[in-house]
């Protein structure tokens, strides 16, 4: 299975210097380097673009942009944007609140099959209300 790549993993991984990572992020951003090593993961524009927001440094952003472009965008469709507000309308009749890129997320993964991977808690909250594969962040990935 594909894997959606959320910011909060990406930027563990490319933001972050490894020798200020905890154990846990560490674990996470080996995940991360086994998912890529079997082609496995999924961007869409929406998180590249949160990836490369607040770089005040020049170099550091285009060191950031350069290593990203390895990685295409998932092209994304009317019925993505019109499934995440669905998903949004749901979440919030069920009293969570989420961000509109959040929902997107959601879509893209629900309605092409991937599991997101991600440290971001909210994501379980949606799931409790929509159908969603959260990619296990206390287990190794499976290999295909």
């Amino acid at each position: 299975m594909k894997v959606l790549v959320d910011t909060s993993v990406w930027s563990l991984a490319l933001r972050r210097k490894p020798g200020d990572l905890t154990h846990q992020e560490q674990r996470l951003t080996q995940r991360l380097t086994e998912l890529i090593e079997d082609d496995r993961v999924v961007v869409i524009g929406p998180i590249r673009q949160e990836l490369l927001s607040g770089i005040r440094s020049e170099v550091i952003f285009d060191r950031l942009r350069r290593r990203l472009r390895a990685y295409d965008d998932e092209p994304l469709t009317s019925e993505d944007y019109e499934s995440a507000a669905e998903i949004g309308n749901t979440c919030r009749t069920a009293g969570i609140s989420g961000s509109a890129v959040d929902f997107l997320i959601c879509a893209v993964t629900e309605r092409r099959g991937l599991s997101i991977f991600t440290t971001d808690r909210d994501f379980a909250r949606y799931a409790a209300v929509v159908s969603l594969t959260l990619h296990p962040v206390d287990a190794s990935p499976p290999r295909p």
